[in-house]
């Protein structure tokens, strides 16, 4: 048994499939949020997989799960996530990432300590983080390592590098097996499309307008969620206790260039009925506060010391995602409800609730109102 928290949300329903593809058996426990979906899981072997809605910081409730189902790992996922909603509502943030990390591990110590031991010594707690913790980095910087100094500029980012110090703590402090990962940025199959690469492909699909913030140049690096959850498994199978572990797709790209590979695809494998591309739809709008310009991961730690690297490039796990996407509008459907709407009415002013934003079309060199020169761009939209 493992219990995986935050295991209804994108990275988490893929690592729950892929643990029970694996053999494992799987305890969800996830809030339920608005990332949060059942459906996600559907296909999931229902003997193998155990769902219990909760929050992970109900200390009372995380340990009556720990101490029932006797799990030999804690995965921890649950984690609120979008940095957008971390600049309108930080204190969910600080109550989920900080608050909520906390308890868990509290609950994981105390469940830990009173193992017998073997159990104790097999015991795991895993905690995914995000390579955000670390800053920005310029044009020629070398990629974030795993002693890269922590420099979070979101609230989103100062929440996850605080919760990662909290891991770091009860392991130094109380011995409590601890792994840490930290991730790029994740794609493929059941992203909420808030994010990037599902918005970018949902706003083409429904002729609507493709937001992109600043000058589109800032740069990521991105992995297929289930070369991740494969990452994930070997860490926790294999790798050295109280540890950090950089897991990166080593696929640096621009925002536009995403942009418009996605475009690409769709008018090849989906047409618009007038005949006219996709990238039609681009737009540029104002850059949010405090965006980095560019994340890189060096993940020669993890591929050294446990054989790991991704095995999709960007370009088969772009065109993967994308089709998913075609095939499955019916989940679409489901997740965009009217919240969703509302939400993205309000973040790229679709009915002027931020007030003016300059939008400038495609091939407009000009820059947004504002920004006379752009110095940030935003991570995922």
């Amino acid at each position: 048994m493992i219990l995986v928290t935050g295991g209804a949300g994108f990275i988490g329903s893929n690592l729950v499939m892929h643990l029970i593809e694996s053999s494992e058996t799987v305890l969800n426990l996830d809030k339920l949020t608005y990332a949060g979906n059942l459906h996600n899981l559907a296909s999931v072997d229902s003997g193998r997989h155990i769902f219990v809605e909760g929050d992970i910081g109900n200390h009372e409730l995380v340990s009556r799960l720990l101490a029932q189902h006797r799990p030999r790992a804690v995965l921890n996922l649950a984690a609120e996530s979008h940095v957008d909603r971390s600049i309108r509502d930080p204190e969910s943030f600080i109550q989920t990432n900080i608050v909520g990390t906390f308890r868990l591990l509290s609950a994981s110590q105390a469940y830990w300590a009173d193992l017998p031991s073997d159990q104790k010594s097999a015991f795991r707690f895993l905690h995914v983080s995000t390579d955000e913790v670390y800053g920005s980095l310029g044009a020629e910087d070398a990629p974030f390592s795993e002693s890269t100094p922590y420099a979070p500029n979101s609230p989103y980012a100062a929440s996850k590098a605080a919760a990662d110090h909290l891991v770091r703590s009860f392991f130094q402090t109380y011995g409590l097996p601890v792994l840490t990962t930290n991730c790029s940025n994740n794609y493929g199959p059941y992203q909420f499309p808030e994010k990037l690469i599902p918005l970018v492909i949902h706003n083409a699909l429904v002729g609507e307008t493709i937001p992109i913030y600043g000058d589109g140049k800032n740069i990521r690096d991105w992995l297929y969620v289930t070369d991740h959850c494969a990452a994930i498994e070997r860490v926790l199978a294999g790798g050295r206790l109280g540890e950090t572990y950089n897991i990166g797709g080593a696929s640096e790209k621009a925002n536009i260039e995403i942009v418009e590979l996605i475009c690409g695809i769709l008018d090849e494998e989906r047409a618009r009925r007038d005949g006219k591309s996709y990238k039609e739809q681009i737009i540029f709008v104002r850059d949010r506060p405090g965006h980095d310009r560019r994340y890189a991961i060096d993940a020669s730690k993890i591929r050294d010391d446990l054989g790991w690297e991704p095995k999709e490039s960007f370009t088969t796990g772009l065109r993967k995602t994308v089709n998913w996407y075609l095939r499955n509008q019916g989940w679409v459907r489901n997740v965009t409800t009217g919240a969703y709407r509302d939400w993205i009415a309000v973040q790229y002013d679709r009915e002027g609730a931020q007030g003016p934003h300059s939008r400038r079309r495609l091939g407009d060199t000009s820059l947004p109102a504002d920004q006379s020169s752009v110095e940030t761009a935003p991570a995922n939209l």
